[in-house]
């Protein structure tokens, strides 16, 4: 399981020109599934993101998590970070988890998070969605979980 945090101003997903998702500030999470990842990984991840010290404090160190910002989270499934690029200039998406086991722990991630006080927008589960996205820092985290 891999995930790409960005900490932002605001964020949203929208399908055929219709947002779907929108959040103000707080952390876009792109999260990719790969075989193997179980719902406990993804509920230990989400406690990881929910935890992360990302938010300045006010002598303007990373200090705060999302949850002590109350911030939002816009969480998209990506299968496209789970990518094997070692050989040649074709990505493979082999190790990606086929949609009928990723979506239950996309779900299940997206619940936990949500568990822990976090408002929690999603995109849609294997849409072809635009995200919009005005970083805040910028702050990006990458997590393998």
């Amino acid at each position: 399981m891999r995930a790409v945090v960005q900490r932002v101003r605001e964020a949203s997903v929208s399908i055929a020109d219709d947002v779907v998702a929108s959040i103000g500030p707080g952390v876009l999470v792109l999260l990719g599934i790969a075989e193997g990842d179980t719902r406990d990984r993804g509920e230990q991840l989400a406690g990881k993101i929910a935890r992360l010290r990302i938010f300045e404090n006010d002598a303007g160190r990373f200090d705060r998590s999302l949850v002590d910002v109350a911030g939002a989270a816009l969480v998209v499934s990506q299968f496209t970070l789970i990518a094997d690029t070692g050989r040649g200039n074709r990505p493979s998406f082999t190790r990606a988890a086929p949609p009928a086991h990723a979506e239950p722990v996309y779900e299940r991630f997206c619940e936990a998070l949500a568990g822990l006080t976090v408002r929690v927008d999603r995109g849609i589960f294997g849409a072809r969605m635009a995200v919009s996205l005005v970083n805040d820092g910028p702050v990006t985290i990458v997590l393998d979980g």
